[in-house]
């Protein structure tokens, strides 16, 4: 997958938090965390693009913990809405199997980028 690729996925990924906030009850709670998983759920997008604009290896290494973080605190408001029982679990599968998905990709990509680096220092 190459990295146009992947930010779209991100976005697609993004589009799907904001329509899921929507089907949150509409008291304090549901809104709380509506609040809290677009915020969590639309940044790795953003963050993953404005890795991609890279001014150095290290500068990219850094927004992509940034995306791990904010994809790892995505996963855990879906967990939360979930456990709370604030919409059926069934809902929420597939974006929780992307989630981990992208993670698995980011993570890989953090690796790889570590181990580049430490080549780069022999």
């Amino acid at each position: 997958m190459n990295s146009e690729e992947l930010k779209k996925r991100f976005k697609v990924f993004a589009l799907r938090i904001i329509k899921l906030s929507d089907r949150l009850p509409h008291d304090l709670t549901g809104q709380t965390i509506a609040k809290q998983i677009i915020s969590s759920g639309t940044s790795p997008g953003a963050n993953y693009r404005s890795a991609c604009l890279r001014k150095s290896d290290r500068d990219f290494l850094n927004k992509l913990k940034i995306v791990e973080e904010e994809l790892d605190e995505t996963l855990y408001w879906l967990e939360l809405i979930i456990e709370a029982g604030l919409l059926k679990p069934a809902l929420l599968d597939d974006l929780i199997k992307e989630n981990q998905e992208l993670l698995k990709i980011i993570v890989s990509s953090i690796k790889t980028m570590k181990q580049k680096m430490n080549q780069g220092k022999s």
